[in-house]
């Protein structure tokens, strides 16, 4: 399944930038990083599951915003991307 994962940390609050680096990393080990705070991440919704149990634990619910736009599968072909970025293949083999 194709999720778009946004969020919005409050770096002006007690551990803000330290939740922020956190929450970009986690992020980060699931998906592709599209822009400072969206990642793209094609991941089961298993996965899924357990991404977001993840995020919740190091988030603050009542300082912080995440968003995760669940558009299933197929969806990758309807993404239209203009302007400076590197682009990835979702289904293509990822080398590390």
């Amino acid at each position: 399944m194709f999720v778009l994962i946004t969020y919005d940390i409050n770096t002006e609050s007690d551990g803000g930038a330290r939740r922020l680096r956190k929450i970009a990393k986690t992020c980060q080990n699931h998906g592709q990083r599209v822009q400072n705070s969206v990642f793209e991440c094609v991941i089961t919704p298993a996965e899924l599951v357990l991404l977001k149990n993840k995020i919740f634990a190091i988030m603050d619910k009542e300082k912080d915003s995440i968003r995760f736009y669940l558009l299933g599968k197929n969806t990758t072909d309807k993404v239209e991307h203009y302007g400076v970025a590197l682009a990835y293949e979702h289904d293509g083999p990822i080398i590390l």
